[in-house]
């Protein structure tokens, strides 16, 4: 995608990183958003427990190592989830519409 034209199709027809989001059916949809929601909340969690021991490291006070699961990564994987299933339910939903309006 080197020329103008081609980035601007790509835009169009919804391609993020070489992935042609606006073809995706609606189980593939599922599957991505659902990944995005899991890796969001394995990497929300693993941030927040590498805090946890920073702040144990500096402070001396042993912290509740739970409250990274339920006050960071569930959250965050909640709402990345919410954004990614939204995104490709509007991406699915415009193929439909675009499938319906040539035929």
């Amino acid at each position: 995608m080197t020329t103008q034209n081609n980035v601007a199709q790509a835009r169009r027809d919804g391609v993020l990183f070489g992935i042609p989001l606006g073809d995706l059916g609606w189980f593939q949809s599922l599957l991505m958003g659902l990944a995005a929601a899991f890796a969001a909340f394995f990497l929300a969690t693993f941030l927040a427990i590498v805090g946890f021991m920073a702040y144990l490291m500096v402070t001396g006070k042993t912290p509740d190592f739970a409250l990274t699961y339920r006050i960071v990564g569930l959250p965050v994987g909640i709402l990345v989830g919410v954004f990614a299933l939204g995104f490709l339910g509007v991406q699915y939903a415009k193929r439909l519409a675009r499938k319906g309006r040539a035929a």
